[in-house]
Parts: C-alpha cells; structure tokens; sequence
C-alpha cells in the first residue's frame, strides 16, 4: 500500500515535522486559552506513551539489531546518566533559577500571578533548550525510522505524547518572561523546526554508520525512560486521591495501548 511506497527519507520529513510543528500547535491550544487543567492528562498519557514505546519496540529492536547485548545494556544505562547530567546543566529540563519548571505547568500559571516578569531570561533558556531538545528527537527518529518504518511511528507518537506537556510548560514560561503570545508561538515554532535539521543530519549521516543505529537507539530508549520516570511520574505523586489515581492508571494504561495499536495498524497496513 502507500506506506510501502514512501522512502524513509519521506517518513523521516514527515514524522520530524509532525513531531515538531504539530506538538507546538495543540500545546498552543491548550496554553494560549489557559486550560491547564488538561495538563496533567496528557502528561499521564505521555508517561504511558513513553514506557510503551520504550519497552515494547525501541528496546526489542535494538537487542535485535546489536551484536552484543552486553554493551547494549550499557548504553541504555549511559543514557540515563547522560540525562541526569545534561537535565542538572539545564539543557534537557528547562530550569529558571531554582526551580525546575519544563514539566509542571500547572505551577508556571501561579508563578505567572506572583513572580515578576524576568525580562526574558527565562525565555531565553527555554530557547536554547528546547531548541537542543528538538534536534536531539530528530536524530532519534531518524535513526529509528532507518531501523525500522513501524519502529519509527511508534518512537515519532512517542515524541509527540511528550512534547505537548512539555510545550505547553514552555508557553507558559515565554508569557511570564514577558513575550506576547504571538513572539512565544513564533519562537516555539522556530525552535521545533531543530527536529527537522536533526533528523535531516542524522539520515544521511547514518547511511555510512548502520552500525550505530542500534545504540542511538538505546539511548531513544533511555531518553524515554528517564523523561517519564525522573521528569514525569513525580509530578504524578502529588495527587494521592483514589480517583486522581485510578485516572492517572488509565491514562498511563491507554498511553501504552496506543502503542500497541499503533504497531498493530502498521503491521496490517504496511
């Protein structure tokens, strides 16, 4: 069918874009009309999207893929130590002065009423940041979509699940620093158009480097891991209700279906 007739260079365009500029617009929708009680579902359903893309296909594929488990095992290892590092040096999680604010959005919108403006150097973090953030998902999906056309949907919906939280996070920082709310559109849009040139540098970087599809793909995977378990689950932690639980289950529940499903429509319609 048509998935068989486009290139993966094609997948690769699409996904970055979609990736990029599609998380950028919904998590637009949400901040901009200031419907941060959606927040905390889609991060619930990022967490899920995130395990389940993680452990259910990038892992799989990768052990696949490699030539020794062993050094495999080390590289998801080294990634989440890269994570940790590169979070603590303000590159991975967006921090402003002492507090970390990239993935609890639903804080920004009260520092926003009792912090005064700080004339964009927030902003400015957010810029580079994300901006490195962005480029580093498009060698991930680069890399899996030249691994495999399912594995690579299934890392892009991955991508995409946690990029709209986080982005929405992101807005609401640009507007407290002080940006109108066309310049933090703007700005976001430009920043996720690093995803593409990532991705871009990635395919025809990696035609002469098969060998190191599968430990970017360890570390696609250790990304995931550690963005839902370090970064988002314990945001999760501070609603101990029953209900809030039992929705943040299902939502985690239905974020790993989703990949699931995605694998199985792939599968039949490739």
């Amino acid at each position: 069918m048509v998935f068989s007739e486009i290139s993966n260079l094609g997948w690769i365009l699409i996904a970055s874009l979609l990736g990029g500029v599609l998380s950028v617009l919904c998590a637009a929708l949400v901040a901009l009309n200031a419907r941060t009680a959606w927040v905390p579902i889609l991060i619930s359903y990022a967490i899920g999207a995130l395990l389940g893309a993680a452990f259910l296909e990038i892992l799989p594929e990768a052990f696949t893929l490699t030539k020794n488990i062993s050094n495999m095992a080390a590289t998801v290892l080294f990634g989440i130590m890269l994570f940790f590092v590169l979070e603590k040096l303000v590159l991975w999680r967006h921090c402003h002065v002492d507090e970390c604010e990239a993935h609890t959005p639903h804080e920004h919108e009260h520092d926003k009423h009792n912090n005064h403006n700080d004339h964009g150097r927030s902003g400015l973090m957010i810029m580079v940041g994300d901006t490195f953030h962005n480029f580093v998902d498009g060698i991930l999906i680069a890399a899996a979509f030249m691994a495999d056309i399912k594995l690579g949907a299934v890392t892009a919906l991955a991508i995409i699940a946690h990029e709209i939280p986080q982005e929405v996070g992101d807005f609401l920082i640009l507007l407290h620093s002080g940006y109108t709310k066309k310049q933090a559109l703007l700005f976001n849009l430009f920043s996720s158009l690093a995803t593409v040139v990532g991705a871009l540098l990635a395919y025809f970087a990696l035609q002469s480097l098969q060998d190191w599809i599968p430990f970017i793909l360890g570390i696609a995977a250790a990304s995931m891991i550690y963005v839902a378990v370090a970064d988002l689950i314990p945001g999760l932690h501070k609603k101990t209700g029953l209900k809030a639980t039992v929705q943040q289950v299902l939502l985690i529940g239905l974020g790993i279906s989703s990949i699931w499903v995605t694998k199985w429509l792939l599968g039949d319609l490739a």
